[in-house]
């Protein structure tokens, strides 16, 4: 990641609360480039990589081996951004211990700035332990992939009061352990206005609403990468899969009737 003095740090973004400011996911050094180019200030190595480069249903399978590959490929494709490592499912939840070890090799070896891991009041402890140890946070609460099997799918949370309460309980217990912003998923947008209100780091919305201090898309949605339906949150700034496919086909045309190669792209 660059040192130079314009990039952005784990600083910079707490000061962004109270402004707008956009953050995606990325995957390798291809889509890392791309989301720096552009000026995203924070760009998320998402186990959503399970689902959108690995072909998995779901982001449980996603290991601790593959995100710090795909980790270190988007550190080294990225120039000013924040890159931050996802923590995958099962290399947080054991003990403390075990979260910090893992926590420490995206760092270590893979040159990550921070790491995010899901859960409100009940991760407050491992948040804290990783903190203290010099590691960055990015807190996540409301929607939890990880937890697809618990909830049985992925539905919206905090739409009863009691619920909207535990996470705005869950957001204070993150910054409180020392989170430096939360993302909020999945959830009405009164409710994320009010947990925003309510902290005084960035909120980080995807399907909250507008009132979140950032937001964050995965990029294969945004760009039309992976095709099939978006989820409703989600909008659709290119259809670069439509054009991968119509250009693979035009090669093919081209290779079959001769057209290509050309003494032109000959040595």
């Amino acid at each position: 990641m660059s040192t130079d003095t314009d990039a952005w740090t784990v600083a910079r973004i707490r000061a962004m609360k109270g402004r707008r400011f956009a953050c995606v996911t990325a995957t390798d050094a291809v889509t890392a480039r791309w989301a720096d180019a552009a000026g995203i200030p924070l760009v998320l190595v998402g186990d959503s990589l399970a689902m959108t480069v690995l072909g998995h249903s779901t982001t449980l399978p996603a290991t601790m081996e593959a995100m710090l590959h795909h980790t270190a490929a988007v550190v080294r494709g990225a120039g000013r951004a924040l890159v931050i490592a996802d923590m995958p499912f099962m290399s947080y939840q054991v003990s403390d211990d075990q979260a910090l070890a893992n926590a420490g090799r995206f760092l270590q070896e893979a040159g990550a700035a921070g790491v995010k891991l899901e859960g409100g009041r009940v991760r407050a402890g491992t948040v804290r332990r990783l903190v203290n140890n010099g590691i960055p946070v990015l807190g996540h609460i409301g929607l939890l992939p990880q937890s697809v099997r618990a909830m049985g799918g992925y539905p919206v949370q905090g739409r009863r009061p009691s619920e909207a309460a535990r996470l705005v309980a869950d957001a204070r217990a993150l910054e409180d352990a020392g989170a430096f912003a939360i993302v909020l998923e999945g959830m009405p947008p009164a409710v994320a206005r009010r947990i925003t209100q309510s902290v005084q780091v960035p909120t980080i919305g995807i399907g909250a609403g507008p009132q979140c201090d950032g937001q964050i898309l995965v990029i294969h949605d945004l760009l039309g990468l992976a095709g099939g339906r978006s989820p409703k949150f989600v909008a659709r700034y290119a259809e670069l899969g439509a054009q991968a496919v119509a250009a693979l086909e035009q090669f093919r045309r081209d290779v079959e009737a001769g057209r290509f190669p050309t003494t032109e792209h000959c040595y």
